[in-house]
């Protein structure tokens, strides 16, 4: 289910990926990902928790950086590690 999330105050509205081409550390790894997630606290993309590397999931643990977004063409949607949950 769907709520609204009291973390979006910590999403940069202008968020820029800072490897547009794919996940950060699979690309300086030469490793395979399956779906890409945007960090929307400070750009990072990372790879799904169905890759093997798991970087998405590895980057909120290192940061706390709660809200990633997916990266995925025609997909829109969001999801707070923190609250475990979709968000609006």
């Amino acid at each position: 289910m769907k709520h609204t999330d009291t973390h979006l105050q910590q999403v940069n509205q202008h968020i820029k990926a800072k490897t547009p081409n794919g996940c950060e550390e699979c690309l300086q790894m030469g490793s395979d990902w399956v779906h890409l997630r945007l960090c929307l606290s400070c750009g990072h993309v990372g790879c799904c928790d169905s890759s093997p590397n798991k970087h998405a999931t590895k980057h909120f643990k290192a940061t706390q950086h709660p809200i990633i977004r997916s990266f995925q063409p025609d997909e829109d949607w969001k999801y707070c590690y923190v609250d475990d949950a979709m968000i609006e």
